[in-house]
Protein backbone atom coordinates (compact mmCIF):
# COMPACT_ATOMS: atom_id res chain seq x y z
CA UNK A 1 0.00 0.00 0.00
CA UNK A 2 0.99 3.62 -1.19
CA UNK A 3 0.20 6.56 1.17
CA UNK A 4 1.16 9.26 -0.73
CA UNK A 5 1.94 12.55 1.57
CA UNK A 6 1.69 15.30 -0.77
CA UNK A 7 -0.58 16.34 -3.65
CA UNK A 8 2.50 15.58 -6.47
CA UNK A 9 3.59 12.42 -4.85
CA UNK A 10 -0.17 11.12 -5.32
CA UNK A 11 0.23 12.58 -8.96
CA UNK A 12 2.82 10.62 -9.90
CA UNK A 13 2.09 7.41 -8.29
CA UNK A 14 -0.93 7.20 -10.30
CA UNK A 15 1.75 8.26 -13.45
CA UNK A 16 3.44 5.69 -12.21
CA UNK A 17 1.21 2.77 -12.47
CA UNK A 18 -0.56 3.17 -15.87
CA UNK A 19 3.18 3.61 -17.37
CA UNK A 20 3.50 0.06 -16.39
CA UNK A 21 -0.12 -0.93 -16.93
CA UNK A 22 -0.63 -2.11 -13.25
CA UNK A 23 -3.99 -2.32 -11.50
CA UNK A 24 -4.90 0.37 -8.99
CA UNK A 25 -7.32 0.29 -5.73
CA UNK A 26 -7.77 3.62 -5.42
CA UNK A 27 -9.46 4.51 -1.97
CA UNK A 28 -9.49 7.01 1.04
CA UNK A 29 -9.03 4.88 4.24
CA UNK A 30 -11.57 2.01 3.18
CA UNK A 31 -14.91 2.53 5.55
CA UNK A 32 -17.17 1.71 2.50
CA UNK A 33 -15.45 -2.03 1.20
CA UNK A 34 -19.03 -3.33 0.82
CA UNK A 35 -20.55 -0.78 -1.00
CA UNK A 36 -21.50 -0.75 -4.80
CA UNK A 37 -18.72 -2.95 -7.07
CA UNK A 38 -16.69 -5.51 -5.39
CA UNK A 39 -13.24 -4.54 -4.45
CA UNK A 40 -11.24 -6.49 -6.54
CA UNK A 41 -7.07 -7.38 -6.20
CA UNK A 42 -5.24 -4.71 -7.99
CA UNK A 43 -1.72 -4.66 -8.61
CA UNK A 44 -1.13 -1.53 -6.31
CA UNK A 45 -2.76 0.11 -3.90
CA UNK A 46 -3.20 3.92 -3.05
CA UNK A 47 -4.45 5.30 -0.30
CA UNK A 48 -5.22 9.28 0.16
CA UNK A 49 -5.21 9.31 3.97
CA UNK A 50 -1.81 10.84 4.22
CA UNK A 51 -3.85 13.86 2.27
CA UNK A 52 -5.33 15.87 5.43
CA UNK A 53 -3.84 19.60 5.42
CA UNK A 54 -7.37 22.53 6.06
CA UNK A 55 -5.60 24.22 2.69
CA UNK A 56 -8.14 27.70 2.96
CA UNK A 57 -10.69 28.38 5.19
CA UNK A 58 -12.64 31.33 4.73
CA UNK A 59 -15.46 31.28 7.72
CA UNK A 60 -17.02 35.07 6.59
CA UNK A 61 -17.01 33.50 2.61
CA UNK A 62 -18.64 30.44 3.77
CA UNK A 63 -15.83 28.32 1.70
CA UNK A 64 -13.33 25.74 2.35
CA UNK A 65 -10.48 23.83 0.68
CA UNK A 66 -9.52 20.63 1.88
CA UNK A 67 -7.15 17.72 0.95
CA UNK A 68 -9.42 14.42 -0.13
CA UNK A 69 -8.04 12.37 2.83
CA UNK A 70 -9.22 14.45 5.90
CA UNK A 71 -11.28 12.41 8.28
CA UNK A 72 -15.34 13.89 7.69
CA UNK A 73 -15.24 13.60 11.83
CA UNK A 74 -12.31 15.79 11.82
CA UNK A 75 -13.37 17.77 8.94
CA UNK A 76 -16.92 18.57 10.77
CA UNK A 77 -15.63 19.01 14.34
CA UNK A 78 -13.14 22.34 12.48
CA UNK A 79 -16.74 23.20 11.25
CA UNK A 80 -18.74 22.88 13.89
CA UNK A 81 -16.20 25.36 16.25
CA UNK A 82 -17.80 28.29 13.96
CA UNK A 83 -21.19 26.62 14.42
CA UNK A 84 -21.26 26.25 10.49
CA UNK A 85 -21.40 22.88 8.67
CA UNK A 86 -21.38 20.29 5.31
CA UNK A 87 -24.95 18.46 6.26
CA UNK A 88 -24.59 15.50 3.99
CA UNK A 89 -24.81 12.77 7.59
CA UNK A 90 -23.23 10.34 5.50
CA UNK A 91 -22.60 6.84 6.89
CA UNK A 92 -19.36 5.50 8.30
CA UNK A 93 -18.69 9.01 8.88
CA UNK A 94 -16.13 7.75 12.21
CA UNK A 95 -13.64 6.15 10.09
CA UNK A 96 -14.77 8.28 6.51
CA UNK A 97 -12.36 10.39 4.41
CA UNK A 98 -13.47 13.70 3.10
CA UNK A 99 -12.85 12.67 -0.28
CA UNK A 100 -14.26 9.11 0.29
CA UNK A 101 -17.63 10.50 1.03
CA UNK A 102 -17.63 12.64 -2.17
CA UNK A 103 -16.17 9.57 -4.45
CA UNK A 104 -19.42 7.86 -3.25
CA UNK A 105 -21.95 10.61 -3.27
CA UNK A 106 -23.11 9.34 0.25
CA UNK A 107 -25.51 11.56 2.18
CA UNK A 108 -28.07 11.07 4.96
CA UNK A 109 -31.32 12.38 5.87
CA UNK A 110 -30.56 16.43 5.59
CA UNK A 111 -30.58 15.59 2.35
CA UNK A 112 -34.07 16.57 1.93
CA UNK A 113 -33.30 20.28 2.46
CA UNK A 114 -29.83 20.37 1.63
CA UNK A 115 -29.31 18.54 -1.41
CA UNK A 116 -25.98 15.86 -1.80
CA UNK A 117 -22.35 16.00 -2.40
CA UNK A 118 -22.98 17.84 -5.91
CA UNK A 119 -24.99 20.89 -4.15
CA UNK A 120 -21.81 21.31 -1.33
CA UNK A 121 -19.20 21.01 -3.80
CA UNK A 122 -17.76 23.81 -5.34
CA UNK A 123 -14.57 23.36 -6.62
CA UNK A 124 -11.56 19.90 -6.65
CA UNK A 125 -8.70 19.46 -7.87
CA UNK A 126 -8.13 15.56 -9.05
CA UNK A 127 -4.70 13.57 -9.90
CA UNK A 128 -5.04 11.56 -13.34
CA UNK A 129 -3.34 8.69 -14.60
CA UNK A 130 -1.27 10.92 -17.20
CA UNK A 131 -0.03 12.38 -13.91
CA UNK A 132 -1.46 15.55 -13.90
CA UNK A 133 -3.49 17.77 -11.53
CA UNK A 134 -6.62 18.95 -12.83
CA UNK A 135 -8.30 21.84 -11.19
CA UNK A 136 -12.02 22.16 -11.51
CA UNK A 137 -14.47 25.23 -10.10
CA UNK A 138 -13.14 27.45 -7.62
CA UNK A 139 -13.43 28.71 -3.75
CA UNK A 140 -16.43 30.53 -5.28
CA UNK A 141 -19.81 29.75 -4.26
CA UNK A 142 -21.24 31.00 -7.75
CA UNK A 143 -18.47 30.01 -9.99
CA UNK A 144 -19.94 28.73 -13.42
CA UNK A 145 -17.41 29.45 -15.97
CA UNK A 146 -16.14 26.63 -18.13
CA UNK A 147 -16.99 22.69 -17.90
CA UNK A 148 -17.18 21.75 -14.07
CA UNK A 149 -15.10 18.58 -14.35
CA UNK A 150 -15.97 17.67 -10.46
CA UNK A 151 -19.20 16.77 -10.78
CA UNK A 152 -17.65 13.54 -12.57
CA UNK A 153 -15.53 12.62 -10.10
CA UNK A 154 -18.53 13.00 -7.49
CA UNK A 155 -19.83 9.15 -7.23
CA UNK A 156 -17.60 7.67 -9.57
CA UNK A 157 -16.23 5.47 -6.68
CA UNK A 158 -12.41 6.42 -7.33
CA UNK A 159 -13.06 4.74 -11.28
CA UNK A 160 -11.83 8.21 -13.35
CA UNK A 161 -9.24 9.77 -11.30
CA UNK A 162 -7.77 10.28 -7.97
CA UNK A 163 -9.61 13.05 -5.98
CA UNK A 164 -6.94 15.12 -4.25
CA UNK A 165 -9.00 18.86 -2.94
CA UNK A 166 -12.77 19.62 -2.47
CA UNK A 167 -14.19 23.07 -2.13
CA UNK A 168 -17.25 23.72 -0.08
CA UNK A 169 -19.61 26.11 0.43
CA UNK A 170 -20.83 26.09 4.09
CA UNK A 171 -24.07 26.43 5.71
CA UNK A 172 -24.53 28.06 9.20
CA UNK A 173 -25.85 25.44 11.80
CA UNK A 174 -29.25 26.57 13.28
CA UNK A 175 -29.84 28.49 16.11
CA UNK A 176 -31.82 25.92 17.84
CA UNK A 177 -32.85 22.68 16.51
CA UNK A 178 -35.65 19.98 17.10
CA UNK A 179 -36.68 16.31 16.28
CA UNK A 180 -39.85 14.62 16.23
CA UNK A 181 -40.53 11.27 15.95
CA UNK A 182 -44.48 10.55 15.28
CA UNK A 183 -46.39 7.15 15.30
CA UNK A 184 -48.45 6.03 12.22
CA UNK A 185 -50.90 2.87 11.96
CA UNK A 186 -49.97 2.69 8.48
CA UNK A 187 -47.60 3.87 5.49
CA UNK A 188 -50.62 5.95 4.11
CA UNK A 189 -51.50 7.71 7.29
CA UNK A 190 -47.73 8.59 7.38
CA UNK A 191 -47.28 9.91 4.08
CA UNK A 192 -50.53 11.87 4.21
CA UNK A 193 -48.49 13.97 7.20
CA UNK A 194 -45.56 14.09 5.33
CA UNK A 195 -47.77 15.61 2.24
CA UNK A 196 -49.14 17.98 4.86
CA UNK A 197 -45.39 19.15 5.80
CA UNK A 198 -44.10 19.64 2.59
CA UNK A 199 -47.36 21.68 2.22
CA UNK A 200 -46.46 24.04 4.95
CA UNK A 201 -44.32 26.91 4.77
CA UNK A 202 -42.50 25.77 7.22
CA UNK A 203 -39.87 22.88 6.11
CA UNK A 204 -37.77 20.22 7.85
CA UNK A 205 -34.31 19.28 7.30
CA UNK A 206 -35.42 15.76 7.13
CA UNK A 207 -38.19 13.73 7.04
CA UNK A 208 -37.37 9.93 7.27
CA UNK A 209 -40.03 7.37 7.76
CA UNK A 210 -39.38 3.84 9.15
CA UNK A 211 -41.41 0.74 8.96
CA UNK A 212 -42.17 -1.03 11.64
CA UNK A 213 -39.13 -3.44 11.87
CA UNK A 214 -36.70 -0.21 11.63
CA UNK A 215 -39.13 1.46 14.05
CA UNK A 216 -38.53 -1.31 16.42
CA UNK A 217 -35.12 -0.61 16.78
CA UNK A 218 -36.65 3.02 18.56
CA UNK A 219 -39.09 1.59 20.89
CA UNK A 220 -41.90 1.55 18.34
CA UNK A 221 -44.12 -0.94 16.99
CA UNK A 222 -45.57 1.10 14.73
CA UNK A 223 -44.52 2.94 11.57
CA UNK A 224 -43.12 5.96 12.49
CA UNK A 225 -41.73 9.55 10.80
CA UNK A 226 -38.49 11.04 12.43
CA UNK A 227 -38.79 14.81 11.77
CA UNK A 228 -35.81 17.48 12.28
CA UNK A 229 -36.33 20.85 12.41
CA UNK A 230 -33.78 24.15 12.70
CA UNK A 231 -34.29 27.84 12.67
CA UNK A 232 -35.08 30.42 15.57
CA UNK A 233 -36.71 29.50 18.70
CA UNK A 234 -40.17 31.00 17.16
CA UNK A 235 -39.98 29.14 14.08
CA UNK A 236 -39.19 25.28 16.18
CA UNK A 237 -41.75 26.63 18.64
CA UNK A 238 -44.19 26.78 15.81
CA UNK A 239 -43.15 23.42 14.16
CA UNK A 240 -43.84 21.44 17.66
CA UNK A 241 -46.92 23.21 17.47
CA UNK A 242 -47.87 22.18 13.89
CA UNK A 243 -46.36 18.31 14.17
CA UNK A 244 -48.42 18.11 17.52
CA UNK A 245 -51.52 18.22 15.17
CA UNK A 246 -50.35 15.17 12.91
CA UNK A 247 -50.19 12.67 15.92
CA UNK A 248 -48.98 11.32 18.91
CA UNK A 249 -45.20 13.07 19.00
CA UNK A 250 -42.63 12.94 21.33
CA UNK A 251 -40.24 15.66 21.05
CA UNK A 252 -36.14 15.65 21.17
CA UNK A 253 -33.72 18.14 22.20
CA UNK A 254 -29.53 17.73 22.65
CA UNK A 255 -28.37 14.48 23.81
CA UNK A 256 -31.79 13.04 22.67
CA UNK A 257 -31.94 14.65 19.07
CA UNK A 258 -28.26 13.96 18.46
CA UNK A 259 -28.52 10.44 19.48
CA UNK A 260 -31.90 9.67 17.42
CA UNK A 261 -29.83 10.96 14.36
CA UNK A 262 -26.99 9.13 14.98
CA UNK A 263 -29.19 6.09 15.36
CA UNK A 264 -30.82 7.07 11.54
CA UNK A 265 -27.78 7.96 10.07
CA UNK A 266 -26.36 4.78 10.68
CA UNK A 267 -28.76 2.37 10.70
CA UNK A 268 -27.17 0.60 7.42
CA UNK A 269 -23.56 0.66 9.55
CA UNK A 270 -25.01 -1.20 12.36
CA UNK A 271 -27.48 -3.71 10.09
CA UNK A 272 -24.06 -5.25 7.96
CA UNK A 273 -22.26 -5.42 11.72
CA UNK A 274 -25.02 -7.65 13.05
CA UNK A 275 -25.26 -9.64 9.32
CA UNK A 276 -22.48 -10.31 7.76
CA UNK A 277 -24.27 -11.56 4.84
CA UNK A 278 -26.79 -9.30 4.41
CA UNK A 279 -27.49 -6.64 2.21
CA UNK A 280 -28.93 -3.52 1.57
CA UNK A 281 -30.91 -1.96 -1.28
CA UNK A 282 -31.29 1.47 -2.62
CA UNK A 283 -34.59 2.59 -4.56
CA UNK A 284 -35.29 6.10 -5.73
CA UNK A 285 -38.78 6.84 -6.88
CA UNK A 286 -41.11 9.65 -6.90
CA UNK A 287 -42.14 11.73 -3.28
CA UNK A 288 -46.13 9.70 -4.45
CA UNK A 289 -44.30 6.05 -4.73
CA UNK A 290 -42.65 6.24 -1.56
CA UNK A 291 -45.29 4.41 0.62
CA UNK A 292 -45.79 1.99 -2.02
CA UNK A 293 -41.94 1.19 -2.26
CA UNK A 294 -41.77 0.63 1.64
CA UNK A 295 -45.00 -1.68 1.94
CA UNK A 296 -43.39 -3.50 -0.51
CA UNK A 297 -40.38 -4.20 1.30
CA UNK A 298 -40.96 -7.03 4.19
CA UNK A 299 -38.04 -6.22 6.16
CA UNK A 300 -36.78 -3.52 7.98
CA UNK A 301 -36.73 -0.07 5.78
CA UNK A 302 -36.39 3.61 5.72
CA UNK A 303 -36.59 6.01 3.60
CA UNK A 304 -35.67 10.26 2.90
CA UNK A 305 -39.26 10.67 2.53
CA UNK A 306 -39.10 14.43 1.04
CA UNK A 307 -37.02 13.31 -1.40
CA UNK A 308 -37.64 9.89 -2.43
CA UNK A 309 -34.68 7.13 -1.74
CA UNK A 310 -35.56 4.02 0.26
CA UNK A 311 -33.85 1.41 1.84
CA UNK A 312 -34.24 -1.90 2.83
CA UNK A 313 -32.40 -4.47 5.18
CA UNK A 314 -32.34 -7.73 3.67
CA UNK A 315 -30.76 -10.77 5.66
CA UNK A 316 -29.95 -12.70 2.84
CA UNK A 317 -28.27 -10.89 -0.23
CA UNK A 318 -29.95 -13.02 -2.98
CA UNK A 319 -33.23 -11.76 -1.25
CA UNK A 320 -32.01 -8.47 -1.59
CA UNK A 321 -30.75 -8.61 -5.69
CA UNK A 322 -34.19 -10.50 -6.18
CA UNK A 323 -35.92 -7.23 -4.95
CA UNK A 324 -33.71 -4.91 -7.25
CA UNK A 325 -34.18 -6.90 -9.93
CA UNK A 326 -38.17 -6.44 -10.08
CA UNK A 327 -38.05 -2.89 -9.01
CA UNK A 328 -37.82 -1.47 -13.30
CA UNK A 329 -40.90 -2.97 -13.50
CA UNK A 330 -42.58 -0.60 -11.12
CA UNK A 331 -40.76 2.24 -12.66
CA UNK A 332 -38.30 2.39 -9.11
CA UNK A 333 -34.55 2.43 -9.75
CA UNK A 334 -32.88 0.38 -7.53
CA UNK A 335 -29.21 -0.63 -6.72
CA UNK A 336 -27.60 -3.46 -4.27
CA UNK A 337 -25.98 -0.66 -2.66
CA UNK A 338 -24.50 -2.74 0.10
CA UNK A 339 -23.65 -7.05 -0.11
CA UNK A 340 -20.60 -9.00 1.01
CA UNK A 341 -18.03 -8.67 -1.69
CA UNK A 342 -17.52 -12.47 -2.25
CA UNK A 343 -21.11 -12.55 -3.18
CA UNK A 344 -21.29 -9.63 -5.68
CA UNK A 345 -20.58 -11.96 -8.94
CA UNK A 346 -23.27 -13.94 -8.11
CA UNK A 347 -25.99 -11.59 -8.79
CA UNK A 348 -26.77 -8.15 -10.48
CA UNK A 349 -25.89 -5.14 -8.54
CA UNK A 350 -27.07 -2.26 -10.85
CA UNK A 351 -30.57 -4.56 -12.65
CA UNK A 352 -31.43 -1.21 -15.32
CA UNK A 353 -28.90 1.25 -15.52
CA UNK A 354 -30.74 3.01 -17.96
CA UNK A 355 -28.91 4.93 -21.39
CA UNK A 356 -27.01 7.17 -19.47
CA UNK A 357 -24.96 4.23 -18.78
CA UNK A 358 -23.31 4.26 -22.69
CA UNK A 359 -22.14 7.60 -22.02
CA UNK A 360 -20.80 6.90 -18.49
CA UNK A 361 -18.21 3.97 -20.51
CA UNK A 362 -16.99 6.45 -22.67
CA UNK A 363 -16.23 9.16 -20.13
CA UNK A 364 -14.60 6.02 -18.20
CA UNK A 365 -12.49 5.09 -21.30
CA UNK A 366 -11.34 9.03 -21.85
CA UNK A 367 -10.22 9.16 -18.39
CA UNK A 368 -8.79 5.41 -18.07
CA UNK A 369 -8.40 3.16 -21.53
CA UNK A 370 -6.60 0.65 -19.79
CA UNK A 371 -9.68 -0.21 -17.05
CA UNK A 372 -6.41 0.33 -14.77
CA UNK A 373 -8.26 2.07 -11.62
CA UNK A 374 -11.00 0.50 -9.41
CA UNK A 375 -12.28 -2.05 -12.02
CA UNK A 376 -15.68 -3.01 -11.30
CA UNK A 377 -16.10 -0.31 -8.56
CA UNK A 378 -18.95 1.48 -9.82
CA UNK A 379 -21.82 -1.33 -9.04
CA UNK A 380 -19.93 -3.98 -11.61
CA UNK A 381 -20.86 -2.05 -14.72
CA UNK A 382 -17.83 0.09 -14.53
Amino acid sequence: MYTPGTLAELAESLRRCALHVRTIRLQGAGTKGLMAGPVERADDTITTTGLRRVLQYEPNDLTISVEAGLPWNEFCALLAANRQMVPLDPPFCAGATVGGVVAANTSGPRRRLYGTARDAVIGMTFATLEGKLVPSGGMVVKNVAGLDMAKLMIGSFGTLAGIAIVNFKLTPMPEVERSFLVPFESSAAAMAARDRMLASVLQPAAIDLLNPAAASTLGNRTWALAVRAGGNAAAVDRYEREIAGLGDAVAFEGVEHESLWRHIEDFTVAFLARHAQGAVIRASCTLKEVGRVMDSLAVPALARAGSGVCYGYFEDSVAAAAWAGGAASNGWRAVVEFAPNERKNEFELWPAPGPDIELMRRVKNLFDPENLLNRGRLYRRI
